[in-house]
């Protein structure tokens, strides 16, 4: 088959994809996903009146990871991720499903060598990547300051 004909049989046999619609629902559940968090830390602030906004907003972060593994152990999460793509993964909930996910796959194959060796298969590289980021621009902030630059 030549790369012409290659491309023709591509193009008709690749499912077409609405973007707009698949744009919006991710969007919406986003949204959704947010809004329960937004709830979850006013019930908390309601609960806890005397806690800071930092010690409610943690609580929060805790909470929502909480319910992203929780869901996933359900099996919830990944249908919500087949109907919403990025508007389930970007949240923190989705954090928590990259890492449960795994860990439930190779359940089967103990607790070292299966859930915690492959707990990080997916959230590994995102937490390095975020890392390797932190400290980029912490070292390009010190130099700006050197350098007399406010920022």
């Amino acid at each position: 088959m030549e790369k012409k004909e290659y491309q023709e049989y591509i193009s008709k046999t690749t499912p077409k994809t609405n973007e707009l619609k698949t744009i919006l629902t991710a969007f919406v559940v986003g949204g959704c996903i947010s809004i329960v968090a937004e709830g979850v830390k006013d019930i908390l602030t309601l609960i806890f009146p005397s806690f800071d906004v930092k010690s409610i907003a943690s609580l929060t972060t805790i909470i929502m990871i909480f319910l992203g593994g929780f869901f996933t152990a359900l099996g919830l999460y990944d249908k919500l991720g087949y109907y919403a793509g990025a508007g389930s993964v970007l949240p923190i909930t989705g954090f928590a499903n990259s890492v449960v996910s795994p860990a439930m796959e190779y359940n089967k194959e103990g607790i070292v060598f299966g859930v915690m060796a492959k707990m990080f298969t997916i959230a590994g590289p995102v937490i390095v990547t975020g890392i390797s980021a932190s400290v980029l621009v912490g070292i390009i902030y010190y130099l700006l300051g050197l350098m007399g630059v406010a920022i």
